[in-house]
């Protein structure tokens, strides 16, 4: 079956809602499609290990999700035994050999070279900067400048020190959500600065007017409404929204004018409603439950997740994997861009199970009824939020949070 046979279609029915009738293609060309479509994503994923900060471990990270998908690829080749002919298993094997291959190259080329530098025997005469920081506070009281053996000094050198900063890296730990009091809707998320060292202070400037934004990040938070101003983002970065419960985030303003993020990645959220904005690239959507997700990407991929309503627009199927009661939705028109993709080639309903391999449709996802979508006059009146509007009523509004 080709692809122009299906292209425009619109099911009704979760019965026949389905990409492909399942019953009709043998389990070997089933696997081959798959594995196809795993090589492929797993190539463009090492393309991209070049253009990933090193900022937070997000290279690292990349990297191993990269290896992590080809040990899983592999791990699949070897369950398919008992349906895929002895060639065709030698051919995957070659196929993952060289995908292996390939990511050590990567890694090679991209890993940073150590710097040269000159060594020098440390001088013991040589006055730190803790000891000079000490003398300037005791030549200011009139005391000899140099104080007695043993004596510990109460100034120390803040050369290593950096200010507190709310901001958390990529790949750093989650920690325990805090509740904390609910903010105005214009509220300023937390961002990651990627080549700079110094973080900001405690006076809140405005961060996003900053050329060095290397990714942006809202990570931790309970109970915010979080809305990324126009000046949001410079130029195409990564994107990622972690550990946050009971949350609204806006993130679609700095994406209205053309400026997509290069890339999304979203884990460990609950009971909140996520407008991701543009994505150039591919949107990995995991440990999701309870939500609402609205994004418009390229490639649309949800892991272990749950209860969750996605609003999309994408160029390709959409993928879920170990995912249940996962509903689709077309995008809200609010959030539909004139240079979005014809609704003929925009994919958000062409969704595919991959653990679901029986001819029976898929029970882990289905489309949104008209009934049970949220309003046009909710996505443009009451979501932005604004005087009168509460972080709940939002949360109301789209059925996260019952009345």
């Amino acid at each position: 079956m080709s692809q122009s046979d299906f292209k425009d279609a619109r099911r009704p029915s979760q019965a026949e809602n389905q990409t492909v009738l399942k019953s009709e293609i043998p389990l070997k060309e089933r696997f081959f499609r798959y594995f196809q479509h795993e090589i492929t994503a797993l190539q463009e994923q090492m393309d991209r290990l070049a253009d990933t900060s090193l900022v937070g471990g997000e290279r690292t990270d990349a990297t191993d999700h990269c290896l992590a998908g080809i040990a899983r690829l592999s791990n699949e080749v070897k369950d398919a035994a008992s349906y895929i002919p002895t060639y065709d298993q030698r051919i995957y094997a070659e196929a993952i050999k060289a995908l292996q291959d390939k990511l050590s190259e990567t890694r090679a080329a991209v890993e940073p070279r150590p710097k040269f530098s000159f060594k020098t025997k440390k001088n013991a005469s040589a006055v730190s900067l803790a000891d000079a920081a000490q003398l300037a506070v005791e030549g200011r009281r009139r005391i000899p400048g140099y104080s007695s053996p043993g004596a510990s000094s109460s100034v120390s050198s803040s050369a290593g020190q950096t200010p507190n900063y709310p901001s958390t890296p990529l790949n750093e730990p989650d920690r325990q959500l805090q509740p904390r009091a609910e903010i105005a809707p214009t509220s300023i998320p937390e961002m990651e600065f990627g080549n700079s060292s110094e973080k900001p202070t405690g006076e809140r400037s405005n961060p996003f007017a900053a050329t060095s934004v290397s990714s942006v990040s809202v990570n931790n938070h309970y109970g915010l409404h979080i809305m990324l101003p126009a000046s949001g983002s410079t130029a195409t970065v990564p994107a990622s929204i972690t550990s946050l419960r009971h949350c609204v985030v806006d993130m679609s303003i700095p994406t209205a004018d053309g400026k997509p993020y290069a890339s999304l990645a979203v884990k460990g959220v609950k009971e909140s409603l996520l407008v991701c904005g543009q994505i150039d690239g591919p949107a990995h959507i995991t440990g999701v439950e309870h939500s609402i997700i609205v994004v418009t990407c390229r490639q649309f991929r949800m892991h272990n997740c749950a209860d969750v309503d996605v609003y999309l627009s994408s160029s390709s199927n959409p993928i879920i994997e170990d995912c249940t009661n996962i509903r689709f939705g077309r995008i809200p028109r609010v959030y539909a861009l004139d240079h979005d993709c014809p609704d003929s080639q925009d994919r958000w309903n062409q969704v595919e199970d991959f653990k679901w391999i029986k001819p029976e449709p898929s029970p882990n996802w289905s489309l949104i009824s008209q009934e049970d979508a949220v309003p046009e006059q909710v996505w443009a009146e009451i979501v932005p939020g604004g005087p009168g509007w509460s972080l709940d009523d939002i949360l109301r509004a789209i059925n996260i949070v019952k009345p």
